[in-house]
């Protein structure tokens, strides 16, 4: 749903509060889709996923109005859809993280079917879930995760070689800073594993961010400490996006 998040957010109306705005889409059918079902369930997903948050919703609303592109503007959609997304979450985190080291990068519908089994098991979903329904779930995950362009291939998946833009990077590190991480943590925080990115090299994005003038990096042994030039996520898409586009 990709494509329909960033039509919700083109098209909304920041005079309007959220209700508002889904009702509006929901009455000018503003995805184009023929059954109004799967219209509703879309507008449940999009509000799971971005609207909750009124500083995440405006710091969306300012990358989006300002042009922020497609390879910045995909990475921070897809991390604010894995933290309402808890499997889709620890699928990555977990899983492929591990399963980028191997030589074909493969990643294995039966694999991952397993793995979704074990989470039913164990009792990690909010009721156990037919065997259907784990392959309908199966399939929504792999489908989400080559949309957001961390697999690729229609029949074969394979592990991406992702990309996070710089832009992109220090967004999310403010994001999840305003959660409570900061100085070590925030370096070593464990969802830097969602962009598959190698231990060691998220201090190396810090650095590149400095250089760029995105943040202040400072390191002395084990002291970290980073300063962002804005004191919330909306301020600092327009200090971000005002710089680039």
């Amino acid at each position: 749903m990709l494509a329909d998040t960033k039509l919700l957010l083109e098209n909304w109306d920041q005079g309007a509060d959220v209700q508002a705005n889904l009702d509006r889409a929901r009455e000018e059918n503003l995805f184009g889709k023929g059954s109004r079902s799967r219209i509703e369930d879309i507008l449940l997903v999009l509000r799971q996923r971005y609207l909750k948050d009124p500083e995440v919703l405006k710091a969306l609303l300012a990358l989006v109005k300002s042009g922020m592109p497609a390879e910045s503007l995909d990475p921070v959609l897809y991390f604010q859809a894995a933290k309402f997304d808890r499997l889709l979450h620890d699928l990555v985190t977990e899983v492929l993280v591990e399963w980028s080291t191997r030589s074909d990068r493969e990643v294995r519908p039966w694999e991952v079917q397993n793995w979704v089994e074990e989470q039913v098991a164990a009792g990690r979903t909010e009721h156990p879930w037919s065997q259907a329904v784990q392959r309908r779930v199966v399939q929504g995950l792999l489908s989400a995760l080559r949309d957001f362009g961390i697999l690729e291939g229609s029949v074969k998946k394979q592990l991406a070689y992702f990309y996070l833009p710089l832009d992109a990077f220090a967004f999310i590190a403010l994001q999840l800073h305003g959660e409570g991480r900061s100085g070590k943590a925030l370096v070593h925080d464990p969802d830097w594993r969602l962009f598959l990115v190698p231990e060691g090299t998220v201090e190396r994005f810090f650095l590149e961010a400095h250089q760029e003038g995105l943040l202040q990096y400072y390191a002395a042994g084990p002291v970290v400490r980073i300063d962002f030039p804005a004191q919330n996520l909306e301020e600092y898409a327009h200090v971000l996006t005002q710089r680039r586009y």
